[in-house]
């Protein structure tokens, strides 16, 4: 199964590896120049003297750039070429001192509201694109950010392919995106249907996480976005890359728990927000160390569940090294967007199993419950009990035949209550105690014994598995020799503290045989386990042991 679905990963990744066509230009080096003159625009001006780099540009100054570009190859008839540009500033554009396009007011910033988009795309004149050497010179101002002076991205292609690509590209994440969206909504819901599916939000947030992350992501061709407002877009990336990046390893941890977990991902979560705060204005490298962090935790802890043999945790294990694979043979943005898909799908390939798991337990907790609704009969209209307490009742006819009506009554009303019981998974303790007085009752009747019940400090909004006080009420009786005055006394105490509801059941009596120190485990304990399994999994205790004055039978149930 694992090999099957890392090969479907395969599918779908390596469409997204293959190689781009040849570049149709090279670029060299870019040089700067602080000042305005409109002659440095010319494509044979000597610039050797000026700087390669500008690390700040004050006031909103005006500054030159020149960077030399060699057109590899001629354009097609009626396919100019275009040029894209990714530039901190509003500037004038020139080819081979040609004005070719405009992208704000350069120099006039602090006096004009902004203007001009981080993005833009120009179109070159066909007769200034001839194969061979050209320059771009660019005249700019920076007034918002002065320390970030250059060309973040410069890109040569035919016009209309360099228009439609990130359409195209940005359609695709789109859906991408909303694919995620839609899990992350299912994935919530349900969650709200049993709040105690911790992963099930925590991959639900996830998804809501990276959906938001590729919207923000690729937002640049849906709605124009000026320089000054791009540090807010970095912000929103990497705070949305820490989410992403806590989340994840948390998931995995839940998954495939290891020994303090707790206090690793504590300690992770410290890392990554010293990353987060120290390096906080350095988005790229921010974001590149918090997915290295990721990674190295994530495969650690798929490491571990693939020594332990845990499901699922191979398939991890291999997409976190094909994630590797990837980073190195495409982009960094086109890898990280699909190695989190990959992980995302492996989450969801976890939480699948994880519901299959569970549909299986309900299924056979259905078949579990049905066994125990016919123990639970069984164990009360058993034929030597109603042998016994048949020939009791003929008894009492005959010698006192009001005694008999009450004998008569109280056995139906055990029986009502059973009825009423049998197909419940829970049930009032109000409903358990009044069922344990009418068993006394007929037991009173049968063995002519001074049966009495106390209870103390009793929550009547409480609930318990059906049957099982009553149970350890039968098993008092049976395993119990009365008291002076032929009496056996039972008490019921409840107890609740923030972590545990507890039930003590205590049998006054004496035992039917001294020297035994703890009972076989019989039909009736196994019966209290199996309903408590039913209706808490493992988040219960029984403990039943011998006390001075008889019998103690203590049931913890953890909340």
């Amino acid at each position: 199964m694992c090999w099957r679905v890392l090969f479907g990963l395969l599918l779908v990744v390596l469409p997204l590896v293959s190689f781009s066509q040849s570049p149709v230009f090279k670029e060299y080096g870019t040089t700067f120049r602080i000042g305005d003159q409109q002659e440095w625009a010319a494509k044979d001006l000597k610039d050797q003297h000026w700087q390669k780099d500008l690390e700040f540009v004050p006031n909103g100054q005006i500054f030159w750039s020149r960077t030399k570009i060699d057109i590899l190859k001629a354009p097609e008839s009626f396919q100019p070429y275009g040029l894209r540009l990714e530039v901190y500033g509003e500037y004038e554009i020139f080819w081979d001192g040609v004005l070719i396009g405009k992208n704000g007011n350069p120099g006039q910033e602090a006096e004009l509201p902004p203007e001009g988009e981080l993005w833009t795309t120009f179109s070159i004149p066909t007769h200034l694109t001839h194969k061979g050497e050209h320059l771009i010179a660019m005249r700019l101002s920076n007034y918002y950010f002065p320390d970030h002076v250059d060309i973040y991205d410069l890109k040569i292609d035919y016009y209309n392919d360099l228009l439609t690509e990130r359409l195209i590209q940005n359609s695709y994440m789109h859906v991408f995106a909303g694919a995620f969206l839609i899990a992350s909504i299912y994935f919530l819901f349900l969650f709200l249907g049993n709040k105690k599916e911790y992963p099930m939000l925590i991959f639900s947030i996830s998804c809501f996480l990276f959906f938001c992350l590729t919207m923000t992501h690729f937002v640049r061709t849906t709605l124009p976005i000026h320089y000054s407002l791009h540090v807010i877009r970095l912000q929103v990336i990497t705070s949305l890359m820490f989410g992403i990046s806590f989340l994840i390893p948390l998931y995995f941890s839940l998954q495939f728990p290891y020994p303090k977990w707790k206090m690793f991902v504590g300690i992770y979560t410290g890392v990554l927000l010293y990353i987060f705060f120290i390096e906080h204005h350095f988005f790229d490298l921010t974001i590149l160390t918090m997915v290295i962090c990721l990674w190295i935790f994530s495969f650690g802890i798929a490491v571990y569940g693939v020594c332990k043999k845990a499901k699922g945790a191979l398939l991890v294990l291999l997409t976190l090294l094909l994630c590797v694979f990837i980073g190195y043979t495409v982009s960094f943005n086109l890898s990280l967007f699909t190695g989190f898909g990959l992980i995302l799908l492996n989450m969801l390939y976890l939480l699948s199993i994880r519901i299959k798991e569970q549909r299986l337990a309900y299924e056979n907790s259905l078949v579990q419950s049905t066994r125990l609704r016919l123990e639970l009969l069984k164990k009360n209209i058993q034929p030597h009990f109603l042998m016994n307490t048949l020939t009791s009742l003929i008894d009492w006819i005959e010698e006192s035949p009001k005694k008999g009506v009450l004998f008569i009554e109280a056995l139906a009303k055990e029986f009502d209550l059973l009825n009423q019981i049998e197909n419940e998974t829970l049930i009032p303790i109000t409903q358990e105690i009044e069922l344990c007085k009418a068993h006394l009752d007929i037991m009173a009747y049968r063995k002519e014994v001074n049966y009495t019940w106390e209870d103390e400090g009793i929550d009547p909004g409480q609930k318990i598995p059906p049957g099982i006080l009553h149970t350890l009420l039968e098993n008092g009786i049976t395993h119990s020799m009365p008291l002076e005055g032929n009496r056996i006394q039972f008490k019921l105490i409840f107890e609740a503290t923030s972590d545990h509801k507890c039930y003590t059941f205590l049998t006054f009596a004496a035992p039917v045989r001294h020297e035994a120190n703890t009972r076989k485990e019989g039909t009736g304990l196994r019966y209290i386990k199996a309903r408590l399994t039913e209706s808490y999994h493992e988040q219960w205790e029984l403990n039943s042991e011998p006390v001075h004055h008889g019998w103690k039978n203590t049931i913890k149930i953890y909340v």
